[in-house]
């Protein structure tokens, strides 16, 4: 069953995402960054690579493409906040 992140591991699991260019949402407990490509066609590829972690993982982000950019969303509705599942999807994403 996944939980909602303990402050504990909110200091030690959201800082290196914080500092690699994530931020919180304001107003809600999750974290949002923007990607941004070369062109459509790279933003498109990357979301597909993303896609097939997100249903690997049976945790789907919440996005929005615009021709070269993509902005990212993470928050775990079933635990109504941020999970372990966003911060592993973040590190992943950030590594495609």
């Amino acid at each position: 069953m996944t939980e909602k992140l303990s402050d504990t591991a909110r200091k030690t699991v959201l800082a290196p995402l914080l500092e690699n260019g994530w931020s919180m949402v304001e107003g809600r407990d999750a974290i949002t960054k923007t990607y941004t490509f070369a062109d459509f066609t790279e933003a498109f590829a990357w979301m597909t690579r993303a896609a097939l972690w997100a249903e690997k993982w049976n945790h789907h982000p919440e996005w929005f493409n615009v021709y070269k950019t993509v902005e990212v969303t993470l928050s775990t509705h079933d635990v109504g906040g941020l999970s372990a599942l966003d911060a592993k999807l973040a590190r992943k994403l950030d590594t495609l």
